[in-house]
């Protein structure tokens, strides 16, 4: 019997997706000709391998059991054929999606796109924004990087910390703040605003406050850092963030930034990825540039950079929020 290799590559997409529509936006090929592979293989197998039930299709029992099989094929037959290929990136042609938090963007992302066109002008790199509940993007290689603020539970995601950050208070020129000690229980009692895609009003720092017997009020929750700031330029709202991917936009804005009155925790900051990217040599590269790129954020600050308007220096590294 003659059989097609690239069979196992539908079959591999057709397995992780479970739909033909999910599997042929992965292969970039359009739904008929992945419905064709499909008919491909149910008759190289003798099995249905996906079958139909209500408006969603799940895979047959032979299915599940060479899923795994099937994937480490696949992955090996791609390692097997690039291994040795030498990486040459004046003539690199790829698209690569670099997901981050927000903030992180705007400290890091014009730097980011000037290094990678710099080393390799072929390469586009695209930069969404972060979507307000997690998914499998990373592990349906929709998404090459991403930032997190936590180390991923899932072993197929790869993660490296690239930096931790303080966090700090920050609040407009004048604000009545600014004037004295900031005490826990000044802090506590101040109107706040919470940075969070899920539209969340509780973070840590309330955790925090709760174990002293104090307790804030969180007047809003505002979507992305820039409109966090923004707000607190304009009004009396105090918002909590990350020193380090933060420093920048504070400054033109001409925020103050005060130190924490609470002992909290250091923010860590990490880039992750796919494992089916360990071997690729074009991601390797885009991950230590963008490692290299994070981490200009906290290397120390010159003297004419000066000392923030109140409260501390720099911070040790950066992190976003939930």
């Amino acid at each position: 019997m003659q059989l097609d290799l690239n069979l196992l590559t539908a079959l591999d997409a057709l397995l992780e997706e479970g739909s033909v529509a999910g599997a042929a936006a992965r292969l970039h090929v359009t739904p008929p000709a992945m419905s064709r592979s499909l008919g491909r293989i149910r008759q190289a197998t003798g099995d249905q391998i996906l079958v139909r039930t209500g408006r969603t299709m799940v895979p047959t029992t032979r299915a599940l059991a060479m899923r795994a099989q099937v994937h480490a094929l696949v992955e090996q037959a791609h390692h097997l054929l690039s291994a040795q290929r030498e990486l040459d990136l004046a003539a690199l042609e790829r698209v690569f999606t670099v997901r981050w938090h927000d903030a992180l963007t705007a400290a890091c992302g014009t730097a980011l796109i000037t290094a990678v066109h710099r080393q390799a002008p072929g390469v586009q790199l695209r930069l969404p924004a972060e979507p307000g509940t997690d998914d499998a993007e990373l592990r349906r290689g929709e998404v090459d990087l991403e930032s997190s603020a936590g180390a991923p539970a899932l072993p197929d995601i790869r993660h490296r910390l690239v930096g931790r950050d303080r966090l700090v208070v920050a609040v407009r020129p004048g604000h009545p703040l600014t004037d004295g000690p900031l005490t826990p229980e000044r802090y506590a009692a101040a109107e706040h605003l919470t940075v969070s895609r899920r539209g969340s009003l509780r973070d840590p720092i309330d955790d925090a406050l709760t174990a002293r017997g104090l307790e804030r009020r969180v007047v809003a929750a505002g979507p992305t850092t820039a409109f966090a700031l923004q707000l607190a330029l304009d009004t009396d709202l105090v918002v909590t963030l990350p020193d380090a991917v933060t420093r920048t936009a504070r400054g033109q804005l001409g925020l103050v930034a005060l130190q924490s009155p609470l002992p909290l925790p250091d923010v860590p900051l990490y880039l992750l990825w796919h494992q089916r990217y360990d071997d690729d040599r074009a991601h390797a590269w885009l991950r230590e540039t963008a490692a290299d790129t994070v981490r200009a954020l906290f290397a120390p600050r010159s003297a004419l950079d000066g000392p923030s308007p109140t409260g501390p220096g720099p911070g040790t590294g950066p992190g976003s929020s939930g």
